[in-house]
């Protein structure tokens, strides 16, 4: 019995407040299959530390407390980053909500797994010492990661490209929280009860502001999407600043490459407006059901790509806004259609442009 209820007090705490987080979010971007890959990944990594701390302390000459203070902090908060900035420079996060969900679900897999650990390695049967393992320590975890996401995603968003530089502010932080925790500058009772006020509530904070610039995101996008594609499908777009700037380069570019930007930034911009109606379905409740054409647009888009090569993709930048959420559209309507169906390959054409 005392057993059961070390184990609820060890890991309850942590895997409510993310499931908390999982409805706090009105979009429902990230998938439940995902969380708990995350969850998975998360405790990969808390093995893996476990045997690394261990091997450390057996082959270098270092005193507990330092080591507890400073090293472990800084190999468990790097490790545990590694998925999440995987995700991140694949562009398999959209925004900060996500990655404060993702970085917190690895954080909880952490946890979870060390407190298991803890919990048969430890004969303590002080049920305060699980009480802030899970309250401190298993939100400690989680809440750390969490930043590691909110921080580099918001770093990325703002100087709107992507920097290995961009990832150490968010792990920094991660390593500092965890490292004054480890330091019981104050009883560990009260270390534990400031974390469980003060991280999660920062964090529902930052939850609040991102989907309001979600919301605004939209609102700009749609709007930009809409017009540029009326100027396409009008044949307005050559008179326009970005169809003079194109013509422009007829001396250096051939006319089919020329013709395969247009549709390219077409189909672009047509998928950017599909993928902002199904964030506004999600948040309404709905859930869209998959589409042919979408697919086959999403396959035409990655011909066109490869026929257009980098330096069409360099010449189109200005005009399409090429950003991690830009991207992530993309990657977004790849994985919202069902991977495993079966699509004829197209036949490229340039016509689709009147």
């Amino acid at each position: 019995m005392l057993l059961l209820v070390k184990i609820v007090v060890s890991l309850l705490p942590v895997f409510a407040f993310l499931i908390i987080l999982f409805f706090l979010d009105s979009y429902k971007l990230v998938k439940l299959r995902s969380i708990l890959f995350a969850i998975f990944i998360g405790s990969l990594v808390a093995g893996g530390c476990l045997v690394l701390n261990k091997f450390l302390l057996s082959h270098f000459t270092i005193d507990l407390k330092i080591f507890r203070r400073y090293v472990a902090p800084i190999v468990e908060e790097f490790l545990k980053a590694v998925y999440l900035v995987y995700l991140l420079k694949k562009k398999r996060v959209g925004f900060m909500v996500d990655a404060t969900i993702f970085g917190f679900s690895i954080g909880a897999g952490f946890a979870a797994l060390e407190n298991i650990h803890y919990l048969f390695a430890l004969s303590d049967s002080n049920l305060l010492l699980w009480i802030i393992r899970g309250f401190g320590t298993a939100i400690l975890h989680g809440g750390s990661t969490a930043f590691v996401g909110l921080i580099t995603k918001n770093l990325i968003d703002r100087k709107k490209n992507e920097k290995f530089f961009h990832y150490l502010p968010g792990i920094g932080m991660a390593i500092i929280i965890h490292s004054v925790f480890n330091h019981f500058i104050i009883h560990p009772l009260l270390s534990t009860i400031l974390i469980l006020f003060t991280l999660p509530v920062i964090i529902i904070f930052v939850f609040e502001r991102s989907e309001r610039s979600l919301q605004k995101w939209l609102d700009v996008g749609f709007i930009s999407d809409v017009e540029l594609l009326q100027m396409i499908r009008s044949g307005t777009v050559l008179k326009s600043r970005i169809g003079k700037y194109l013509l422009s380069l007829k001396k250096t570019v051939s006319g089919d490459i020329l013709a395969d930007m247009l549709c390219y930034l077409q189909i672009y911009v047509e998928l950017a407006l599909k993928a902002k109606g199904i964030l506004l379905m999600h948040e309404a409740g709905f859930k869209p059901t998959p589409e042919e054409e979408t697919m086959h647009m999403l396959k035409e888009l990655r011909q066109l790509e490869l026929n257009i090569g980098k330096t069409g993709k360099r010449i189109l930048a200005p005009f399409i806004q090429v950003k991690s959420q830009d991207l992530w559209q993309i990657h977004m309507l790849g994985g919202y259609n069902s991977p495993g169906r079966k699509i004829p390959f197209f036949k490229k054409h340039n016509k689709r442009i009147s």
